[in-house]
């Protein structure tokens, strides 16, 4: 009942959070009394329970003993930890820090601001990274004498800094990048404590799965002795002006600021088509034609209707979008060099305001000689124009532009919608195996599905590779990255499965192919963009890595509950596969959630800061929690297969309230994720 209740608490504080403010959650629930002793009477029930029982084996002890060693670090950091942020301006020294409740404490140091800086990413307004440039002084050093000598830190984000015990990190700055605030947190008991249960936690959940005793060993000597599965479920309007199409593809290869990164105007192109007509293309026109139409012939083109979507003309409207256009004021352009041959293209008013007016003249003038052949179909540029051309390159921020194959890469990745395909390829084949495997079961044996989803495997690989080349990142930072990683690794699953479960087969269509229509849902972003700073750290691919395999497996405990529950004669075998994905996927869960603890600390210098994505993962473990456990749940949920697919298809809302309720209800620090 206790733990029932955790669960309860949590889900709510989330919730009040929501309409009530951070800091009255924070306050009133996390930070309450209350909170703190629910908390300690689970641990101990927990512990008189395993008294009691007589509980030995290492491997379950192990486990449940580094969640205690968590609980009493995170009491000993709730007890003994200073937080603050320490404020700092450019030339002047400072020995405090203030507190939450706007108190100020003495460091035991001194510390000043050399310099702060926004590193940028290459030829864009995208920030890289914050850095401040500081030096500490030890409270010894006399700073009234030239001589004094301090100790030079970088601070950024990802990068923290250490001394005498207090840790800073970067937290904000000042608007005129002149001061730089910085968090600080003193913990010298609580992350050590903290840290141990962790470690402790990552080894006991693999040592549960090869323990020779437990529960997952006895499953897989059950699957040797049991009979492979054989059954499986598994308005018409005048047509407007453009350019012709060789034209206009060669307009999309020039590069284009958009998003905060330099790319090919073919994926600026791309993106204005989806959101004005709702798809790839208008009529017959390439996506590159539609948006030169609305460039060289805004008069015909303001008369298209938009798509009948009130959403996307509440966040764009029309006459503002074509207008800006046609002023040219969303365009950068940079010149594109094709055989040796550089070519300048721009609406006659697109040009840099670092010009001078001599320059923005002579500029003005080559464009509009320019815009002039482009309308005429021709894309000859005049010799003696040239090497007057080139001098301009610096300005346009020439060393800035990808390289010929990242353009590539991006070029393909515009040119063919690989998730818009392989989603309709994979539900029609889900389907369709769906339907044979009722009548003749047996054909699954054979190596045509497999195969197949080979194929759609590899092209879905091939389309990650391609966003991977082009952001020079893993495609792992953003919603939509993530759906496609998990229906990567749950067509990979389904095929390493396959051979003793033909039905995972079916399983890997439909569900993969369920999450790649997801992922094209109004919400979801397919645009690429540089990855937030706190993003940038390693265990960015570690922490959603092992996530996306859990939420995998756990997706495929779902999808077999749902065909045990359909079949009936079906649900002792379904409950079997369910069990074999289940253990592995909460060990990746378990160890996920506190790699991102892991991470937490050293972005923001607090492992757990109840942000309801966190708070959710750990009631979606606690939820999965429950069915590792046979003997004392009243419902008895192992006990029985109905109960238990009955019980696994309602946990399956845990992971879409923390994946998707999230981040478009709640909100939080993770709501880009």
């Amino acid at each position: 009942m206790l733990y029932v209740v955790v669960v309860a608490v949590l889900a709510a504080a989330t919730i009040v959070e929501k309409y009530q403010g951070t800091e009255f959650a924070a306050d009133a629930i996390y930070g309450a009394w209350w909170f703190l002793a629910l908390w300690a009477l689970l641990a101990a029930a927990a512990i008189f329970y395993f008294i009691k029982r007589k509980v030995r084996r290492p491997s379950v002890v192990a486990l449940h003993l580094s969640f205690v060693v968590i609980l009493a670090g995170a009491l000993l950091t709730h007890l003994t930890a200073e937080q603050g942020v320490v404020l700092l301006r450019k030339g002047e020294m400072t020995s405090q820090y203030l507190t939450k409740d706007m108190k100020v404490h003495p460091l035991p140091f001194n510390i000043s601001l050399e310099k702060f800086e926004i590193l940028y990413h290459e030829g864009t307004n995208a920030p890289s990274d914050y850095v401040s440039h500081v030096i500490i002084y030890p409270l010894s050093v006399n700073l009234r004498t030239p001589e004094r000598k301090g100790i030079s830190y970088t601070i950024s984000m990802n990068q923290i800094t250490s001394y005498k015990g207090i840790r800073l990190y970067q937290n904000n700055y000042d608007e005129d990048l002149q001061g730089s605030i910085l968090s600080m947190n003193s913990d010298p008991w609580g992350i050590p404590v903290t840290y141990g249960g962790y470690a402790l936690l990552f080894l006991s959940l693999v040592w549960i799965l090869i323990d020779p005793k437990g529960s997952y060993r006895q499953l897989l000597r059950r699957v040797s002795a049991v009979a492979v599965l054989f059954f499986v479920y598994c308005g018409v309007s005048a047509t407007p002006k453009v350019l012709p199409q060789e034209t206009a593809e060669r307009f999309g290869r020039l590069f284009i600021v958009y998003n905060e990164r330099v790319c090919p105007m073919q994926t600026y192109a791309l993106d204005f088509t989806k959101k004005l007509y709702g798809g790839r293309r208008y009529q017959h026109f390439t996506a590159e034609q539609v948006l030169t139409g609305f460039i060289f012939y805004y008069d015909d083109w303001k008369k298209e209707p938009l798509k009948q979507d009130k959403k996307a003309m509440k966040m764009m409207e029309k006459q503002t979008i074509v207008e800006q256009l046609h002023q040219g004021t969303p365009l950068k352009i940079f010149p594109y060099t094709d055989h040796g041959r550089t070519t300048w293209y721009a609406p006659t008013s697109s040009l840099p305001e670092t010009m001078n007016e001599e320059h923005q003249k002579y500029m003005r003038d080559v464009f509009t000689r320019l815009n002039g052949e482009i309308q005429a179909g021709h894309f000859e540029v005049a010799n003696q124009y040239l090497d007057k051309m080139l001098e301009y390159q610096q300005t346009f921020g020439q060393r800035s532009l990808p390289n010929s194959q990242r353009v590539r890469a991006e070029r393909l990745y515009n040119q063919v919608p690989f998730a818009t395909i392989l989603f309709m390829v994979c539900l029609t084949l889900g389907s369709l195996l769906f339907l044979v495997g009722i009548f003749q079961p047996s054909w699954l044996r054979s190596m045509i599905p497999l195969i197949l989803l080979a194929i759609a495997w590899l092209a879905l690989t091939f389309c990650m590779a391609l966003r991977w080349i082009v952001t020079e990142t893993i495609p792992m930072s953003n919603g939509y990255e993530t759906m496609l990683t998990l229906a990567w690794l749950i067509m990979l699953l389904a095929m390493l499965t396959s051979r003793r479960f033909p039905i995972m087969l079916t399983f890997g269509f439909l569900l993969s192919g369920f999450l790649l229509l997801v992922s094209h849902i109004s919400q979801m972003d397919p645009q690429m963009t540089h990855l937030m700073p706190v993003l940038n750290s390693p265990l960015l691919t570690l922490h959603v890595s092992v996530i996306m395999m859990a939420y995998a497996l756990l997706s495929l405990t779902f999808i077999s509950s749902l065909t045990a529950l359909v079949v009936r004669k079906k649900r002792q075998e379904m409950h079997l596969l369910s069990q074999l994905m289940f253990f592995p996927a909460l060990t990746f869960l378990g160890i996920g959630i506190f790699v991102g603890a892991i991470w937490a600390n050293v972005s923001w210098g607090n492992y757990w800061s109840w942000d309801p994505k966190e708070t959710w993962a750990l009631i979606t473990f606690m939820v999965y929690a429950a069915p590792a456990h046979r003997s004392f749940l009243p419902l008895a949920i192992n006990n029985s297969p109905l109960r238990y697919h009955l019980y696994m298809i309602v946990a399956f809302l845990a992971i879409l309230m923390t994946y998707f309720g999230v981040n478009y209800f709640l909100g939080g620090m993770h709501s880009y994720a």
